[in-house]
């Protein structure tokens, strides 16, 4: 295949994820169909299989669009030329907020996700390692700065990453959402202080 050929097989499979998230949030993910799809697009149901094999494909193609909108915003912040703490604080937040928006205010889409996390699908274990990766990338280099006293690097995210779980996962979110917790900047701030002692 030729290079402008795999340009436009890729901004097809682009166009078919695009529409299909759009779809999600109106219809529900369940409820939106191959048919729905390529009737947006002008396109045939057959045209739609030729990119994606099944509808399943086209599931794990939205979330883990979704999913990597979150891990770019992540790694731009684990970047930035800040203090580990500030940076650490930022992420959470980051995470948090964007999770907000996409799955808390839009409940029909929140329906692939508590889906994809129920069914345990390989993108949600693949996202959550890239997380806990720029986790460590901030608590190593807060370690290597004497920010952080010196720790294992790899446990040290995880456990973050499990402190602040309630804050950023989608499914908790919604569970938690009236139930009287430690806020986010108080639980934050707890990692931090365990983090520098």
């Amino acid at each position: 295949m030729n290079v402008a050929a795999e340009a436009k097989e890729k901004d097809t499979r682009q166009r078919i994820v695009e529409t299909a998230e759009r779809l999600f949030r109106q219809l529900g993910f369940q409820k939106t169909t191959v048919a729905d799809i390529a009737r947006e697009l002008g396109m045939s149901s057959a045209n739609v299989y030729r990119f994606f094999g099944a509808k399943s494909e086209i599931n794990e193609a939205v979330a883990q669009h979704l999913m990597g909108e979150v891990e770019q915003a992540a790694a731009g912040i684990a970047a930035e030329k800040k203090s580990a703490s500030d940076r650490l604080r930022k992420l959470v937040h980051t995470i948090h907020k964007m999770n907000g928006e996409r799955y808390i205010d839009n409940r029909k889409l929140h329906e692939i996700v508590a889906v994809a996390l129920s069914d345990n699908w390989p993108i949600i274990v693949a996202h959550i390692g890239r997380m806990g990766a720029i986790f460590g990338k901030i608590i190593a280099e807060g370690v290597a700065k004497g920010e952080f006293q010196p720790c294992d690097v790899e446990s040290a995210a995880k456990l973050v990453q499990t402190a602040t779980i309630r804050y950023c996962h989608p499914r908790l979110m919604v569970e938690c959402e009236d139930v009287p917790s430690p806020s986010l900047d108080e639980m934050v701030g707890f990692c931090l202080k365990a983090l520098t002692k």
